[in-house]
């Protein structure tokens, strides 16, 4: 269905693209430093999750309306970026202590990110950044071979194949980060540094999503 040869080349440019910190991981990171190991790793796969329906739409053709019309980018854009903004503000207000042993969803801390709710902030967050769907229009046709026909399933492939990829990655980054900030939480200081920390993650990637060039 692929290219040995571009496919060997894809999977070396998309491990590097994976391993490379970028906003998805900062938030990934800031969703496990708020909730723990757990948050984390479901933050993941809610952008992996997101990062899924990029691939299928981009191997059915529907990221090329971004191409025609561009208001469609700057809407969605200024969407992503609210959206962060409106994380952000959540954390910097986040005055509930939490410790290690406390479940991340219990009622002791209403505003933390609850497990589901960090599934479905990764994955709205990955939706609502458009540079994903211009990545995935811009990047996968690069390693597609149309002499072998089915351009579609080769974008979907390698599409599927960046996503496993990138979730691998990220899964380990978002446990990672919790169990560290897990052994921290016992502090006050450290969990308000930890909120603080997230609340500026969020709002750097709102910034970068705004003023970052097309």
């Amino acid at each position: 269905m692929v290219d040995p040869s571009l496919y060997a080349a894809f999977l070396a440019a998309a491990f590097a693209l994976c391993v490379a910190p970028g906003p998805d991981m900062m938030f990934i990171v800031a969703m496990g430093g708020r909730g723990g190991p757990v948050t984390g790793v479901l933050a993941a796969l809610g952008v992996a999750a997101g990062a899924l329906v990029h691939a299928v739409s981009a191997a059915l053709g529907l990221s090329a309306l971004f191409t025609t019309l561009p208001v469609l980018y700057h809407v969605l854009r200024w969407l992503g970026a609210a959206y962060l903004l409106y994380l952000a503000v959540k954390a910097f207000r986040d005055r509930s202590p939490l410790t290690a042993e406390e479940d991340v969803t219990s009622a002791s801390g209403p505003s933390r990110p609850g497990r589901r709710r960090a599934f479905w902030q990764g994955a709205v967050t990955n939706l609502l950044n458009p540079k994903m769907i211009l990545f995935n229009v811009a990047f996968l046709p690069q390693f597609v071979n149309p002499g072998l026909g089915h351009v579609s399933w080769q974008l979907l492939l390698l599409g599927l194949t960046l996503v496993l990829m990138g979730l691998s990655v990220d899964t380990t980054i978002g446990l990672l980060s919790g169990r560290l900030s897990s052994a921290l939480r016992g502090s006050r200081r450290v969990a308000r540094g930890l909120d603080i920390f997230s609340g500026t993650v969020f709002t750097g990637l709102a910034v970068r999503l705004v003023a970052a060039p097309k």
